[in-house]
């Protein structure tokens, strides 16, 4: 079949613009080309937006994180100079008095007096912070808050009794803060027995 006949058929069915080009069809492509390119570019745009809002959302952040990160390193700064202040100023009458105490021109037994009343503003400064002194002489023998350097063969005290306290130990409230120092007795006849 010749070229011509192939159109003339065409044109009986109505099929012309199967094989004809149309006219126009060029310009619109490259118009949906250019409109598709200012979508993306609009798009790239858009996105690049976001991503500018992230960055500074990011950025402030990181300040709020770096400014409370500091604030929390002050405040427990302030608070540990509070707790060291309060501990502290109970013992500086204390400094003040064995000061006096050093200057004083008195015999051996008004020092000895002051020194004891100066250990008993200790013990009062002590209490305020809720430390005392280990239960020692008459008490038994406690592993847990005893330490035994020695021991005393005797029969007048029961076996294992604490009879000489070498250093004081301290709790602060239930917990120990250091163990005292003691010597405890051995009482052989109650040894015997139990064996």
């Amino acid at each position: 079949m010749a070229p011509e006949t192939l159109v003339e058929s065409a044109q009986e069915f109505g099929a012309e613009d199967m094989i004809a080009p149309q006219p126009g069809t060029g310009d619109a492509a490259s118009a949906q080309s250019a409109g598709s390119e200012a979508g993306l570019q609009g798009e790239a745009e858009q996105l690049r937006g976001e991503r500018d809002q992230l960055l500074d959302r990011l950025a402030r952040l990181q300040a709020e994180f770096d400014n409370s990160r500091k604030r929390e390193a002050r405040e427990r700064a302030d608070a540990r100079d509070y707790a060291v202040q309060n501990a502290v100023e109970p013992f500086l009458g204390v400094m003040d008095n064995f000061q006096l105490a050093l200057k004083a021109q008195g015999s051996a037994d008004q020092l000895r007096a002051g020194v004891e009343l100066i250990l008993k503003q200790m013990e009062e400064a002590l209490r305020g912070l809720s430390v005392q002194p280990v239960e020692t002489v008459g008490a038994q023998f406690d592993p847990r808050i005893h330490e035994a350097l020695g021991s005393i063969e005797t029969a007048e005290f029961p076996d294992h009794q604490v009879v000489e306290e070498i250093r004081r130990g301290y709790k602060i409230r239930e917990k120990l803060l250091r163990p005292a120092l003691v010597k405890i007795a051995v009482n052989p006849a109650q040894v015997n027995n139990a064996s």
